[in-house]
């Protein structure tokens, strides 16, 4: 070994190496500019040097963190973990904040970093051993290069605020968060709240994904919006597997609308599920719901235009379908025409006390609405808010509908 030294990407110096023997770099403890392990399906690259120093680089691998841990959180954990352990892009180790709970008698975040498990949001579901639960929020975000936020949209403020200005400010943020908020000019986007307060570059996830067959690796698509090209390429090849297939479009506010109004539309399928409608009423709620959803994308996406080709992708009518079919929100809306019970009592009963995307989203959206003038002309959205805050009798859910706009 020579007595110089050649460049290093971490620490500006190292061993010079000579120039006729080749450099295994594959991220393990043998890498010159890596400390960390990795797994080994990580193919080694082999570099020959033929000068004395070369100045030798590599990008480190992109450190990963889940801001959620619930069921979809979990769902979507699987996934980038056992992506992350395949991808020399990423870091082999995938951190996951986890809300601190004690299920019989142990730490949530003990049984997942032991068990590999979340047992009380994805049971039966084994997480890759990469992912590693952590109950501090800032802990696990601070040295994150791409934060996946997945959480209920009505905590993003909170957890935005507890790490602001303590994660990196070139870091990617991905918002799986279906919801909306209601800033002073009206609509706000979840993720332009997140991008607001923590100052960093957003894209959005949305798609038919219902958590459990996701987990159960059943088939589906997904829909990520994304502004710029080489972000979105980067997320895809963190979020794509054979069975969740991902397709990239800029329109990132429409996509993002879309997964946050279908959980109004699926409270109304719901509905007609619990009065006991046919498949006709139920096909006509989807439609007259998706017909709201484009008028209102139109009305409040003006970031650019809105195509419609972006509600035929899977954030668009597939996701509304979907839910409208098989999500929780029609399950506690039927629930809630059967019991009587209110929204908050299924929730505790339904969902772990998980909270339900389409009941506030419809407040929120009513209110926005409401500033507008606008509430005739979304009749649907307007029915499900006043069933679900004000004490409409929800047996005259259809009676709102039979007058719609687009009847006229």
């Amino acid at each position: 070994m020579s007595d110089h030294t050649w460049p290093s990407a971490r620490t500006g110096a190292g061993p010079c190496l000579p120039s006729d023997r080749p450099i295994k770099s594959d991220c393990r403890p043998v890498c010159a500019l890596h400390n960390h392990t990795a797994g080994p399906q990580r193919q080694p690259v082999q570099v020959h040097l033929h000068s004395s120093v070369y100045l030798f680089t590599m990008a480190a691998p992109r450190k990963v963190c889940i801001v959620g841990s619930g069921n979809w959180g979990s769902a979507i954990a699987k996934i980038v973990g056992a992506n992350a352990a395949q991808n020399s892009k990423f870091d082999n180790t995938v951190k996951m904040w986890v809300f601190e709970e004690t299920v019989n008698g142990r730490k949530l975040t003990e049984i997942i970093n032991t068990d590999h498990e979340n047992v009380k949001y994805l049971p039966g579901h084994k997480l890759p051993a990469n992912v590693l639960a952590v109950p501090d929020l800032v802990e696990a975000s601070s040295d994150a290069d791409i934060l996946v936020f997945v959480i209920p949209h009505q905590f993003v403020g909170k957890v935005c605020d507890t790490i602001k200005g303590k994660i990196k400010s070139d870091a990617l943020g991905i918002s799986l968060i279906k919801g909306v908020d209601e800033g002073p000019d009206g609509l706000k986007l979840i993720s332009d709240v997140i991008q607001e307060k923590l100052g960093i570059t957003m894209s959005v996830l949305m798609g038919a994904n219902i958590a459990n067959e996701v987990a159960d690796e059943k088939f589906c698509e997904t829909t990520i919006g994304c502004k710029n090209k080489n972000h979105g390429a980067l997320l895809k090849e963190l979020m794509q597997t054979n069975n969740f297939r991902v397709t990239v479009v800029e329109e990132y506010d429409v996509v993002e609308i879309c997964g946050a109004l279908k959980n109004i539309v699926a409270v109304g399928a719901g509905f007609c599920d619990g009065l006991g409608f046919g498949d006709n009423t139920k096909a006509a709620v989807i439609r007259l719901g998706l017909m709201e959803m484009i008028a209102f994308a139109r009305i409040f996406c003006t970031a650019g235009p809105v195509s419609s080709a972006t509600f035929l992708e899977s954030c668009g009518v597939a996701d509304l379908i979907t839910t409208c079919y098989g999500g929780r929100n029609r399950k506690v809306a039927e629930a809630f025409v059967k019991t009587g019970k209110s929204i908050e009592e299924l929730e505790k009963e339904m969902l772990n006390g998980q909270k339900l995307q389409g009941p506030a989203t419809a407040a929120e959206v009513y209110l926005i609405l409401k500033h507008k003038n606008l509430i005739d002309k979304f009749p649907l959205f307007n029915a499900v808010y006043q069933i679900c805050y004000q004490g409409h009798p929800v047996t005259e859910f259809i009676s709102c509908l039979q007058n719609h706009p687009e009847h006229m």
